[in-house]
């Protein structure tokens, strides 16, 4: 008989697989970048475990492990996975989704976040999760992060793809999900202060649970297959394409909006930082270079 147990086991070692393959396809798409555009040593992801402190009465609450590379191609990219438990603060227990009257909670997921070298190549995020309190449920999404201003609309073919890419996925299981779950992107990637968007959206989910837990977590694979599946498309599409000191420009002021968002705005920034995760991994989604001006 399924338990929430064998549930929470079988979401951490999902979210544990599409990690190494994302990392593995990515490590192959740096290895055969053009050295001509590309000089150096090809770089592979340095993988760092951690833990969180222990609880007041000494018990495990979990960790993760940490995967970055710094390469010719992505310049930074980071694949972290994490499952960790415990109890929030009462402060933010109260901001929690069935954490009001009993703190405790467990949550596991893969976050992923790639700045690279090319400013024709765009960022990308990706991250899923479950997260149990009294409640249970999956969230996450992916969105496109175009460095160029002239790759900056839903009319541009690397937008249209991502997103028909993430609307097959939320078709095969509910034909009203990519609406709705677009809508919400395009409502959460925005920067309020400055009017604008962080990219060109893509999805994003929280609070899923349709009353089928399989149904939800296969759509939930089905996400970061989807990812795994078109990202590396839009890598080859535009690797070979030359750049200029004025586009690197161009990147680096866009690259300024993505710190922005995720240092005001993110959630999985703050859960992460009110739950004791990992600084280092929660903080290596901001970029290698921004500019402010």
């Amino acid at each position: 008989m399924e338990t929430l147990e064998s549930r929470k086991t079988a979401a951490r070692a999902w979210f544990e697989e599409l990690a190494g393959r994302i990392i593995a396809a990515f490590e192959v798409l740096e290895a055969k970048a053009d050295p001509t555009l590309y000089p150096g040593e090809s770089a592979h992801f340095v993988r760092t475990p951690w833990k969180r402190a222990l609880s007041a009465g000494g018990e495990d609450q979990g960790g993760g492990v940490m995967g970055l590379m710094r390469g010719r191609l992505f310049e930074k990219v980071g694949v972290h996975v994490s499952t960790v438990h415990g109890a929030f603060s009462p402060e933010f227990a109260r901001q929690v989704k069935g954490a009001g009257e009993d703190p405790r909670f467990w949550a596991s997921g893969i976050s992923l976040i790639a700045h690279m070298k090319n400013p024709h190549v765009p960022a990308v995020h990706l991250n899923t999760r479950m997260i149990v309190t009294t409640e249970s449920w999956f969230g996450g999404g992916a969105d496109l992060n175009p460095t160029l201003d002239a790759q900056r609309s839903e009319t541009f073919v690397d937008a249209r793809d991502f997103h028909a890419r993430l609307k097959a996925a939320c078709d095969a299981f509910n034909p009203d999900w990519y609406a709705k779950y677009k809508k919400w992107a395009d409502e959460y990637f925005f920067l309020p202060h400055r009017g604008e968007h962080r990219g060109v959206g893509g999805i994003f989910y929280d609070h899923h649970d349709s009353g089928d837990w399989n149904h939800d977590f296969a759509f939930t694979k089905d996400v970061g297959l989807a990812f795994l599946d078109i990202y590396p498309q839009l890598v080859a599409r535009h690797w070979t394409t030359p750049w200029t000191e004025a586009e690197r420009h161009q990147q680096s002021k866009w690259r300024g909006r993505y710190a922005e968002f995720n240092l005001l705005y993110d959630r999985g920034t703050t859960f992460g930082l009110k739950t004791g995760g990992n600084v280092e991994s929660i903080l290596s989604s901001l970029p290698p270079v921004a500019e402010w001006r």
